[in-house]
């Protein structure tokens, strides 16, 4: 038996949850931004290198993708309420743990915790929404997700600078404390244990060993490689080829697994996964790309590149409520679609307008295609989460941002190598303006291409789901 709804349905209970789900998505963003400013600080405080002080991103990153799907999967055996409530508790106790850290090694364990945490949250949040709102309102609410998100990335930054400026480094961490309380506090009030589906079965323990394994070799081979290939990464990517075919052998047999295999022919789920991760990709061309067209072509100072990259995030949080609605009113099908017909175009004129017409042509471009990506990400996990039975919606959510995340982390890797390679030297830095205007072009064609190949492909999928239940 599937799980009973969980949350109330009077409005107030509605708003509530809704908040305190927001909430947990915000803190997961923002935990992922808010620490790359402190990188610098952080070398001087503890006398560390850059290679040593990064772990105190990757740590966080790590932990998120390599346990999200396990995480997503024990909330659908055990409870979704109590796994998430765990992951808020974690991920607050962790920021108290990384502002109090008396050495560089205690941060990056807490930071591991916290990336633990906010597997929780984010695994876990948006497999509440067919419980919270009716069936024709899921597109709102998956935009308003999307628009939360984009806050906590585009907060992270300046907030983390300001707060580092006026109170220290442990501030950066420690804002995270009262808000994680409070989402904790909202979803205690307002998101009620449910009864968890009967035969769901038992956790597959070394599936998720395999997974795991798999996903953060992976992940270290894109993060610490940087998109290079020796001896140190080509091993690390060997081995995230064999955890993975090793995984999908223990899926096929095992009695209860993590993932079941029926869900991957559920129609037009794989296709969508895949699209995710094409998206984010593309979506993480503009953080690493952006920082040096702007300062090396265009000649902004460090002040003015800053305030250019909010842009893209700004107008998230502007678009995706509206994106949200629109899939509500059109459907799923026609604004997954839209939305990557949208950025393809704004990823294919990007290189064009900047040629043309400089900043003003870079920012347009911005503007067209970070509102195509929140109809997407709103229309896509819609049609994703719609209709899964109760007790798989913690893993199939956990899907999706593994998708997501697992595109970020290639996007930073492959993108950021075609984007060298382009400008023709390692020291993108100090390249000349007319190279890394070359490499701006090479590598949104590139992006460009992607989003074509995932506007097919999503095609091809409407169009046999049409075609077999014509």
């Amino acid at each position: 038996m599937d799980q009973a709804p969980v949350i109330a349905k009077d409005r107030s209970g509605r708003m509530g949850a809704l908040a305190g789900l927001s909430l947990a998505i915000l803190l997961s963003s923002l935990g992922t931004s808010i620490a790359n400013v402190a990188l610098p600080t952080l070398g001087h405080v503890f006398s560390a290198s850059f290679q040593q002080v990064q772990w105190v991103v990757l740590a966080y990153l790590l932990a998120s993708t390599v346990l999200i799907a396990g995480i997503g999967r024990l909330g659908d055996l055990f409870g979704r309420r109590l796994l998430l409530l765990c992951g808020l508790a974690l991920f607050s106790v962790a920021s108290l743990l990384a502002a109090a850290a008396p050495s560089l090694a205690v941060l990056i364990i807490a930071r591991a915790f916290q990336g633990a945490g906010a597997a929780a949250m984010m695994a876990l949040a948006m497999a509440f929404v067919s419980e919270t709102v009716p069936q024709e309102r899921i597109g709102s609410v998956m935009g308003l997700f999307g628009t939360t998100s984009a806050v906590g990335t585009a907060l992270g930054p300046s907030l983390g600078g300001l707060l580092i400026a006026t109170f220290g480094w442990p501030s950066i961490f420690l804002v995270a404390v009262p808000f994680g309380i409070l989402a904790f506090a909202l979803v205690w009030r307002f998101v009620p244990a449910g009864r968890v589906a009967k035969g769901a079965g038992r956790f597959d323990l070394a599936g998720a060993a395999l997974l795991a394994a798999a996903l953060g070799a992976y992940a270290l081979a894109m993060t610490v490689g940087a998109g290079g290939i020796d001896a140190w990464n080509a091993g690390l990517l060997a081995t995230a080829a064999v955890a993975a075919a090793l995984f999908v052998i223990r899926q096929r047999r095992a009695a209860f697994p993590l993932i079941r295999p029926a869900a991957f022919r559920r129609p037009g789920f794989a296709a969508s996964l895949v699209a995710s991760m094409q998206v984010a990709t593309v979506i993480m061309v503009t953080l690493v790309v952006g920082p040096f067209y702007l300062s090396r072509t265009l000649g902004l100072g460090p002040a003015h590149v800053g305030f250019v990259l909010a842009t893209g995030p700004v107008v998230s949080v502007l678009t995706g409520v509206v994106a949200g609605r629109m899939v509500d009113r059109f459907g799923a099908v026609r604004m997954t679609l839209a939305g990557l017909a949208t950025m393809a175009a704004g990823a294919g004129a990007l290189p064009v307008l900047s040629s043309l017409f400089g900043l003003a042509g870079y920012i347009a471009a911005i503007v067209v295609l970070t509102p195509g990506y929140q109809l997407f990400q709103a229309a896509n996990n819609a049609a994703v989460m719609s209709g899964v039975p109760a007790a798989e919606r913690g893993v199939t959510s956990a899907l999706l941002n593994l998708s997501r995340n697992l595109g970020l982390i290639t996007g930073a890797s492959l993108m950021g190598a075609i984007f060298t390679l382009a400008v023709g030297t390692k020291d993108v830095a100090n390249a000349g303006g007319a190279a890394v205007a070359t490499g701006l072009h090479v590598t949104f064609g590139v992006a460009a291409a992607l989003l074509l190949a995932a506007l097919a492909l999503m095609a091809f999928r409407f169009a046999s789901n049409r075609s077999g239940t014509a």
